[in-house]
């Protein structure tokens, strides 16, 4: 079984403090669930730890299956079976989402097939999830709808089958059919053994996916640690109980 350990990472924005002494733990075919109200430092977390300029580590480690990974280039994780879903997609006009995958598959796992084998793997994929393989060849991410980006990155996550998967508000403006098929990619990848790390600021999120783990995330650190019974008290009251939180619509208990 594989692991990835967060360990008491500390991050900074030209030096102003954001995340502070976070540690969590992902493993092979499970699902670990990182909940909290905007502005708690979820995304923060998770982008630094892949390499984003804008964040500083300032404290803690990074370790896949013990080794210290934290000081990598963004593509050498990737290359270690690290996959990142942003909140925020970038638009990348010009590359459509087939030629992107392609060169992907290449750079990480050293893929020797040729363009058109991979195109046509990439359909028989899209049609075994449900997916539309029309965003095959569509530029990447541009033109479309926040549930479109979820389904074209569910479909990337689907072809690429990482060892460990941070899935960044993947529930986001995702209808309900949609929601399904993506949670049918990290269903089917769980079984087969890819680690997930989902984070949401909705608790709805729980109602689509059981996690073996839950963290709640308030104030730029982890506020509480869970399993199950965790996940069946955030359905119903809300994952702000107890917890002076920031947004209070987003931590109002559940009707």
């Amino acid at each position: 079984m594989h692991r990835l350990n967060v360990e008491k990472i500390h991050i900074s924005v030209e030096n102003r403090p954001i995340v502070r002494d976070v540690s969590l733990t992902v493993r092979s075919g499970e699902i670990a669930v990182l909940l909290g109200p905007n502005g708690s430092g979820k995304s923060s977390l998770v982008q630094a730890l892949m390499g984003h300029p804008t964040y500083q580590v300032t404290e803690g480690a990074l370790l896949l299956d013990g080794e210290s990974i934290l000081d990598l280039p963004t593509e050498k994780k990737a290359q270690k079976g690290i996959f990142l879903s942003m909140q925020h997609i970038p638009k990348v006009g010009g590359v459509n989402l087939a030629t992107f995958l392609y060169k992907v598959h290449v750079a990480t796992t050293g893929y020797e097939g040729s363009v058109l084998e991979y195109y046509l793997m990439l359909r028989e994929v899209a049609h075994e999830y449900g997916i539309d393989d029309g965003f095959l060849d569509r530029p990447l991410s541009e033109g479309l709808s926040g549930g479109e980006k979820k389904l074209s990155e569910a479909l990337q996550l689907a072809v690429l089958k990482p060892t460990f998967a941070l899935l960044d508000e993947i529930d986001s403006g995702v209808d309900v059919d949609a929601l399904k098929k993506v949670f049918g990619v990290v269903t089917r990848l769980k079984e087969q053994g890819t680690g997930f790390l989902l984070i949401s600021h909705h608790p709805s999120l729980l109602e689509h996916i059981i996690p073996d783990t839950v963290y709640v995330m308030n104030g730029g650190t982890l506020a509480r640690t869970g399993g199950t019974e965790l996940a069946a008290t955030i359905l119903k009251d809300g994952f702000c109980v107890g917890l002076e939180c920031p947004l209070v619509d987003t931590c109002e208990a559940r009707e």
